[in-house]
């Protein structure tokens, strides 16, 4: 499924969109799987114990994987995950497949 949808940004002045539009094609501009290079992309939102998880999901059955977006502590904007906890850049650019038998993500 191809999901189009316009995205408006606003700012006072060039620099200001020029942000703007960064901030949007970081979250928004993803249009592969980063494993599987597929094109069935879907927009998640999880909750658990009130907090919220975004992803951006492969939807092919073979591949089920996912980029995580972390928030920024000011605003509200996200950003993509694509460094480890340890701050180590995590391969395929940040997408990853949950291993239930290791509980791992790889």
């Amino acid at each position: 499924m191809q999901v189009v949808a316009n995205v408006v940004v606003a700012g006072k002045n060039q620099k200001e969109l020029f942000e703007s539009l960064a901030s949007a094609a970081e979250v928004f501009g993803e249009t592969n799987c980063g494993k599987c290079n597929g094109t069935d992309l879907r927009y998640v939102v999880r909750e658990v114990e009130d907090n919220k998880f975004y992803e951006l999901r492969c939807s092919n059955s073979k591949c089920k994987a996912k980029l995580a977006f972390g928030a920024h502590k000011k605003g509200d904007t996200l950003f993509p995950k694509r460094k480890d906890k340890e701050g180590n850049y995590l391969g395929k650019n940040g997408w990853v497949i949950y291993d239930p038998e290791t509980k791992t993500e790889s």
